[in-house]
């Protein structure tokens, strides 16, 4: 029940927010899981409705983003070797959220990560046959994961801004999801591997040689790319410099920097080249939420962007 009401809250503080600063928004809520891994500051700005999902650390079960950092799910990974599960929204918190937002006379649009990856967009899917108003409330498969996610959000956000409708913004959203770019290097194998994502071998081999997998999202799945060898900070300039084209011709309202708990120096580094691109309006840094990391351990990060047209 406790993250039931925290999901309350938050949505409460959107209508709150909004009426505080006279600020005309289009009745449509905007409503994520907790995999987006938008920042708080972001998620106040937008007045989004995040969702978490679960952790479940051996026999005890935590929110995403509400009551375990990733600190915390890193130091009981280690001293258990093993990765922890990770499970979907809860019907109860779907249909709460739901709820909330159709009772002050919204229509929602809710972002889930990949189906591919979780059950999430199906239990929304199913809360909100539960409540009679799927043509009220329109679910979207992000195909993606993190700020990939976080990208299609903030673009949803906008549009209900500028006063579109529930309907017209899945219509956008779904031209602009194939645009999105998200890909991550890892600094250690030994969570993929704990996860099924990496054979023992493999894990091994690269912690010898010091290689660090580029890891693309694709069409809602998780796909090994080019291997990486040497040091962490050379291996993510490296890997920003891989994309430069890309990035010189991506749509510039912003660009994610998204890590699971990189050293300072190594994010500063691909801020500053990011900004001497001189391409995105904003840069911003974004940690990783516990389901994230529970994944890809320490040290991984991701430079996430929306493809020009």
């Amino acid at each position: 029940m406790e993250y039931i009401l925290k999901v309350k809250l938050n949505c409460m503080i959107f209508y709150r927010h909004t009426a505080a600063r006279k600020v005309l928004y289009t009745m449509v809520k905007i409503i994520s899981d907790s995999t987006s891994d938008l920042s708080k500051e972001l998620i106040d700005e937008y007045g989004i409705c995040i969702m978490p999902l679960h952790i479940l650390l051996g026999d005890e079960e935590y929110d995403d983003g509400v009551n375990i950092t990733p600190d915390e799910i890193y130091k009981w990974a280690d001293e258990n070797k093993t990765t922890p599960k990770t499970s979907a929204v809860s019907v109860d918190v779907a249909e709460n959220a739901f709820k909330m937002a159709l009772d002050e006379g919204c229509d929602v649009v809710a972002f889930a990560i990949s189906e591919d990856m979780s059950t999430t967009a199906n239990v929304m899917r199913l809360a909100a046959r539960e409540l009679e108003a799927e043509d009220r409330i329109h679910v979207i498969d992000s195909a993606n994961l993190s700020t990939g996610i976080g990208h299609l959000v903030i673009e949803a956000a906008v549009m209900a801004k500028n006063g579109l409708s529930a309907d017209d913004i899945e219509k956008n959203i779904m031209e602009l999801r194939p645009r999105v770019r998200a890909s991550f290097v890892v600094d250690t194998l030994v969570y993929l591997h704990r996860g099924g994502r990496c054979s023992g071998l493999a894990a091994m081999a690269g912690g010898v040689l010091k290689l660090h997998p580029r890891i693309e999202v694709n069409n809602g799945k998780m796909n090994p790319g080019k291997k990486y060898r040497g040091r962490m900070k050379n291996v993510v300039l490296d890997y920003v410099k891989d994309m430069e084209e890309d990035l010189k011709k991506a749509k510039k309202d912003r660009v994610f920097i998204t890590h699971s708990g990189c050293d300072k120096e190594i994010v500063d580094e691909v801020k500053n080249y990011l900004k001497q691109l001189d391409v995105f309006d904003e840069i911003y840094e974004t940690r990783a939420g516990g389901v994230i990391s529970s994944h890809c351990g320490p040290g991984t990060l991701g430079v996430l962007f929306i493809a020009g047209e």
